[in-house]
């Protein structure tokens, strides 16, 4: 059973979020040949003030 966490800044769309899911859904799918049906995916989203990268929040980065 394939499993696959994806981690985001929030901001994304439910649609957005939903076709990266079904997109990492079908490239699981079609690379390794995992039967759909033991496939999960899912996203954890997180603040930007939760995030750094190279010293700088991604909330201060925005500014």
């Amino acid at each position: 059973m394939p499993l696959v966490e994806i981690h985001l800044l929030e901001g994304r769309t439910d649609d957005q979020k939903k076709a990266l899911l079904a997109a990492v859904t079908a490239a699981v799918h079609d690379s390794i040949g995992a039967p759909l049906e033991s496939i999960r995916v899912w996203v954890q989203e997180f603040s930007p003030k939760e995030y750094m990268a190279a010293g700088v929040l991604a909330a201060d980065k925005k500014k």
